[in-house]
């Protein structure tokens, strides 16, 4: 069952200027968020002009509820949720969507700083899936913030403006590597050689009497004391990302692409985040949930596994008026969900890992997976066949481009996403999101209209109102 390249619905003129401008938005978006909290700061501000409350401030101010409202959550400055009330009571359920606002990184250690042979290096803990390779000889910047004991934050993002310099991770000339190369390629980079080269100049002694031993170190210290205040002992409590540096790109002669970091799963969250701003006053209340964590299993106060989520509906529903323990689980497991999270695309420079049948494909819309996990459908949601059927009809009847996808052939391995976590009360959910090239390497790819199609068929998700 072939479909059709989503691009035959947009020819030129206003059609496909409309997909161009959305995804220009997006890419804008990816460029500057590169972070968990980059991406909160960024959509709760948008939130925030576009009528959202703050649940913190409707509970101090004891606020009633009604439908048409609009209330967020920050989640730590890591995760944030976003509500719509309906029409109807929320114990009817919600339609929910939820996707993950954390990429594949290198974080600092808690403490990084050293120095060997003259340079000063930061020493690095690989986060998520990544093949280590991949990022050796690469510009990378520096983006996260420093909690000092005084409770000053401050924040950190070095490497992306045209007049930052950048840092990177070393890798061993092609001259010298007969035996690098001998081995598999899981081992040609190991994780403790991941460490950032971020500085040569030693420091000049001010006194004659003075003796520092580590005096590049010293230098670059210095630098931060001087453009950060602050010591070294400020990065036990620091939380440092390192990402790629530079903007995302348009991506091939007709600029159909966008080449960017941190598209698994920005672009889902992104799309997910503008369809609950159309919401004006739904038949069920609508929610967009973006959280952290998923890359290392959704763990910690910050992951879905935590009960934020859940809390957050509760004191929602209270503020409704329409609170009990009964209620809420109702809430919960009568509710629908989209777990927005990206699918593995069809590459044609690696086919033998796919099923054509079974793939997903770049330009032919947003792509369900019924189930995902690995070999046996392992750690798998799988979504019912009711729920899916209905899928169908509410992207047919909003004519969606969209395509059914597995994450690769049998054994070739698998992954898995928030899915089962929304299972575990009872409702509805399945895993749909926007193919990718290059998932989970410092620069991946999507397709423009994939981007499109999944705003449009999460906005006409979260209008069903059957």
């Amino acid at each position: 069952m072939e479909r059709k390249n989503a691009w035959e619905k947009y020819p030129e003129g206003k059609k496909r200027e409309e997909v161009f401008r959305f995804a220009e938005e997006y890419r804008k978006f990816l460029s500057q968020c590169k972070t968990e909290r980059e991406c909160v700061e960024v959509l709760k501000k948008k939130a925030e002009k576009a009528g959202f409350v703050n649940l913190k401030d409707a509970i101090k101010q004891g606020t009633k509820l009604k439908a048409g409202e609009r209330i967020y959550a920050d989640n730590m400055g890591k995760g944030l949720a976003l509500f719509v009330l309906g029409k109807k009571d929320m114990e009817h359920g919600m339609n929910i969507l939820g996707a993950h606002i954390d990429s594949p990184r290198m974080d600092l250690k808690q403490d990084p700083l050293y120095e060997d042979s003259d340079f000063a290096m930061l020493d690095t803990h690989y986060y998520g899936g990544i093949k280590k390779y991949q990022w050796v000889t690469l510009p990378l910047s520096l983006h996260g913030v420093i909690a000092k004991k005084d409770g000053t934050l401050v924040k950190v993002n070095i490497g992306d403006k045209p007049e930052d310099p950048v840092f990177g991770v070393s890798d061993l000339l092609a001259h010298l590597s007969a035996e690098q190369m001998e081995k598999k390629a899981s081992k040609v980079i190991e994780g403790e050689n991941l460490d950032l080269i971020i500085g040569s100049i030693p420091q000049t002694e001010e006194k004659k009497d003075e003796k520092t031993k580590e005096k590049v170190k010293a230098n670059i210290m210095k630098i931060l004391a001087k453009e950060y205040d602050i010591e070294e002992e400020d990065f036990l409590s620091a939380e440092i990302e390192v990402v790629p540096a530079g903007d995302a790109r348009d991506y091939g002669f007709d600029r159909s692409m966008i080449m960017g970091y941190g598209h698994d799963d920005r672009v889902c969250a992104y799309p997910s985040f503008e369809a609950i701003l159309t919401m004006k006053k739904p038949e069920y209340t609508s929610v967009c949930i973006l959280v952290d964590k998923e890359e290392i299993g959704s763990v910690g106060a910050s992951g879905m596994e935590s009960r934020f989520f859940e809390n957050t509906v509760a004191e929602v529903m209270n503020l409704t008026g329409s609170y009990s323990e009964l209620k809420l689980r109702r809430a919960l497991s009568n509710s629908r969900a989209l777990s927005s999270d990206v699918s593995a695309a069809f590459d044609p420079n690696y086919p033998s890992v796919m099923t054509k049948r079974n793939a997903a494909y770049f330009g032919r819309g947003l792509v369900f997976n019924k189930y995902t996990g690995a070999r046996g459908k392992a750690g798998s949601n799988d979504a019912n066949a009711e729920y899916v059927g209905k899928l169908r009809r509410i992207m047919d009847d909003n004519k969606v481009a969209f395509q059914t996808a597995e994450l690769g052939k049998v054994d070739q391995g698998g992954g898995g996403t928030i899915a089962y976590i929304f299972g575990n009360y009872g409702m509805n959910v399945i895993d749909s999101g926007v193919a990718v090239i290059n998932m989970h390497s410092p620069w991946e790819i999507i397709s423009k209209v994939d981007l499109y199609e999944a705003f449009r068929g999460y906005v006409a998700f979260l209008k069903e109102s059957e």
